[in-house]
């Protein structure tokens, strides 16, 4: 098989589990709380990505990191996991998953945004006009198509979903000055995040009780959310970068496919019905979103 061939199977198994957790989200939110959530796919995240490591006999990068990329790390850990998915997860709590979802896609849109003070770049007139087309989307689908009417199903659910993407652009930003192995930097992250969000948990609501059916679904998210995924999408990009690959852009645009499977996953699964004005922003999220990935590579 090609290289070509493997980055694009790598790259569609990745976009297809990812294109459900938003639904996980939900269902293991009936019965826990976003802490709760937290604390339990975050175990099983540091088990999952502990795993990978130890079969790809690099788990020795954890002793091989600098003092400076530790501290790093470390660090990232309050960011990623801890801050980041308690937000996101209290977002999904309060909103429908069909509008949490799209509205976390504006990631890449803040990530740009972000960029301009903390690492200097500039933003053309292109770039404008994907972030007005974006955050329009999020305002559609915010307000299920009434945009006179301004009435929002959950306004601090569409505040946290927001937030959640200064989170996580920020967490990528201040990650790209790491020199770490990315499994072994996600692993260390992790493993210092979970105490912060034992603590949380403790502070602000309880230890989940042992029901098979709630801990299942968060090992699901731990599973596929927070670790598999992570190690597949590096392996697809390996291998598109490689002889013969392809390219990366060519695996990169396989993850706007995501957002669509993902509302599929979420009607037959969580059982929302999917709202027009759901699909119409959508389109405008993922058009702004391929405007500034091909934005003049000048700004690259």
């Amino acid at each position: 098989m090609t290289n070509s061939k493997k980055a694009l199977l790598y790259g569609l198994a990745t976009v297809s589990i990812w294109s459900t957790v938003a639904s996980a989200f939900k269902i293991a939110l009936r019965d826990l709380a976003p802490l709760q959530l937290l604390l339990c796919a975050c175990a099983v995240s540091i088990a999952a990505l502990t795993g990978i490591l130890l079969v790809q006999g690099k788990l020795g990068e954890l002793t091989r990191l600098g003092r400076r990329e530790t501290v790093r790390c470390a660090l990232l850990g309050a960011l990623n996991p801890c801050l980041y998915y308690t937000i996101l997860f209290k977002a999904y709590d309060l909103l429908p998953a069909q509008e949490a979802q799209p509205i976390n896609y504006t990631w890449a849109v803040t990530l740009s945004l972000l960029s301009v003070p903390l690492l200097g770049q500039k933003l053309a007139r292109k770039d404008l006009g994907a972030i007005l087309l974006s955050y329009l989307g999020v305002v559609v689908i915010s307000t299920r198509g009434d945009l006179l009417g301004m009435h929002f199903s959950s306004l601090p659910g569409v505040a946290l979903a927001l937030a959640s993407t200064v989170i996580w652009a920020l967490y990528w930003i201040f990650n790209t000055k790491s020199r770490a192995n990315p499994m072994a930097g996600l692993l260390l992250s992790f493993l210092t995040g979970f105490p912060l969000i034992l603590a949380a948990t403790l502070l602000f609501s309880e230890l989940p009780t042992p029901a098979i059916g709630p801990l299942l679904a968060a090992a699901y998210v731990g599973l596929f959310e927070m670790g598999i995924t992570f190690a597949l999408w590096l392996t697809a990009m390996k291998y598109a970068a490689g002889p013969d690959g392809g390219g990366t852009a060519r695996v990169a645009n396989l993850i706007f496919l995501s957002p669509f499977l993902s509302l599929v996953f979420i009607h037959f699964l969580v059982g929302e019905t999917i709202h027009p004005a759901t699909v119409a922003g959508l389109a405008f999220i993922l058009a702004g979103n391929a405007l500034m990935q091909y934005a003049p590579k000048k700004r690259a």
